[in-house]
């Protein structure tokens, strides 16, 4: 499900990134995985689709880190969540059920990948990082 895109998400050394998860101990714990890298800076937390989506325009983070199930999940339609979101940057959809409804639910919104909740300890910083190799072999 990862694409490739030429345009350049970054301007500086930093990946910036935000959090969009309804659940403040999720968001905690993605927070301090995270926090581990200095190359990368959380810019803002969201608790929903519509507060993920405001922060994204203000924010214009390079990183999106997207729980799939929030509170408002059926109030905005897919396409809208991935036209506002994918806009300069890459979605990393979460969600602790890991199954084709949920890997059908991260593609619509437009994610470029779909992690494990229970396994993020491990490839959150790969993913997140993956995306900064990935510009800097299109610079």
């Amino acid at each position: 499900m990862i694409e490739a895109r030429s345009n350049s998400f970054r301007t500086s050394d930093t990946i910036k990134v935000l959090l969009a998860d309804d659940s403040d101990i999720v968001r905690r714990v993605i927070r301090q995985i995270l926090s581990a890298q200095s190359e990368i800076a959380i810019v803002g937390e969201a608790v929903n689709f519509a507060q993920a989506i405001q922060m994204a325009s203000e924010l214009e983070p390079h990183v999106i880190v997207l729980d799939l199930h929030m509170p408002d999940e059926n109030k905005i339609p897919p396409r809208e969540v991935r036209t506002h979101l994918s806009h300069g940057s890459r979605v990393l959809a979460v969600s602790v059920s890991n199954d084709d409804d949920s890997e059908e639910i991260a593609e619509s919104l437009g994610a470029v990948l779909f992690l494990d909740k229970m396994d993020l300890a491990r490839t959150l910083i790969p993913a997140v990082m993956q995306f900064e190799r990935t510009r800097s072999a299109a610079a």
